[in-house]
């Protein structure tokens, strides 16, 4: 095992104001609070307001961050954005934050791989942070994908959520990366689109779209694959994991999951219920939450890991 320095500092989350319940979804289409509850495990979700975006509650996320850590934004080397959801195709989320928080110094740009952007994005950060000189980056995963779902599809409008997440990491302290698994499956992108109109399209094209039935199938038999060779990429066994921090989708795949590797719920924390699957935002939100309540202590080891669109998953395994 190879042990890089790379401590996360602080931790944050943030879901906009609005939130809707089951009961809010069953008034104006075809679906009920049980329904969706013995599916998903979703009870709530949160849906931005016509003022929040993916790049204020990225911002949002980054001041909380930097306070916390007590680092100024010019210390700053590189900030990076998974999302699905950009503002805009340019520019980047990640320029947005950079300017909004004055980070002059900082490189700034965004990373699509869907619901693996964030677990991607620590890959991406643990090295471009590499080297002799003290370096800090940001890595945050924030979605507004109330904008890409037809609300009128309760086969995708139950599901997802939005919302923004993230971490502040230098390659110093008493944290450390030591391992990865990472892999896209592009031959099978079809199961979940979201893609830009061309003239002349049909507008419901623009929404996304999931074969969920394909999706949960490339889950459960994909996630466990990567964290088993995460692990042991990491030199280590799944029992010495303590925490397995696996992106939101559905309360089923986790628990499926936790099945098939033989390890104890316990070790696979869950808020699917309250913010649904916020895709890049969702597995930075359930670090920030653990981390808070105290679940996540340091000295902790951590696996993340996120699997969605492209098809696309990937395991990160850190010592907090």
């Amino acid at each position: 095992m190879t042990t890089t320095p790379y401590t996360i500092l602080a931790s944050a989350g943030c879901l906009p104001e609005r939130t809707v319940t089951n009961d809010d979804l069953a008034a104006r289409m075809d679906t009920s609070d049980e329904w969706i509850r013995q599916r998903t495990g979703i009870r709530t979700r949160h849906i931005a307001g016509p003022a929040e975006t993916t790049s204020t509650l990225c911002t949002t996320v980054a001041q909380q961050l930097l306070a916390q850590a007590g680092i100024s934004a010019d210390q700053l080397s590189y900030i990076l954005v998974a999302t699905m959801s950009p503002d805009y195709a340019t520019p980047a989320t990640a320029a947005q934050v950079q300017g909004r928080i004055g980070a002059r110094h900082a490189v700034a740009f965004d990373l699509s791989a869907a619901c693996s952007g964030f677990v991607y994005s620590l890959h991406v950060m643990q090295r471009l942070l590499a080297g002799s000189e003290k370096r800090y980056g940001l890595v945050l995963g924030g979605e507004v994908l109330s904008r890409l779902v037809d609300w009128h599809d309760r086969s995708t409008a139950v599901l997802f959520g939005d919302g923004a997440g993230g971490v502040l990491v230098s390659n110093r302290g008493p944290g450390a990366y030591l391992g990865a698994d990472l892999r896209t499956l592009g031959d099978q992108g079809d199961a979940l689109t979201a893609r830009q109109l061309a003239a002349g399209d049909d507008p419901q094209a623009a929404y996304l779209h999931m074969n969920g039935r394909r999706v949960y199938s490339f889950a459960v038999r994909e996630v466990p694959r990567s964290l088993t060779q995460a692990v042991a990429n990491a030199g280590l066994t799944l029992a010495q994991v303590d925490h397995f921090c696996l992106h939101q989708a559905n309360a089923r795949i986790v628990a499926q999951v936790a099945k098939d590797l033989d390890q104890p719920a316990s070790k696979f924390p869950l808020n699917i219920a309250q913010v649904g699957n916020t895709a890049a935002a969702s597995e930075p939100l359930l670090l920030a939450e653990n981390i808070a309540n105290g679940t996540i202590q340091r000295g902790d080891v951590v696996a993340c890991c996120g699997f969605g669109g492209g098809l696309t998953v990937g395991t990160v395994v850190l010592r907090y």
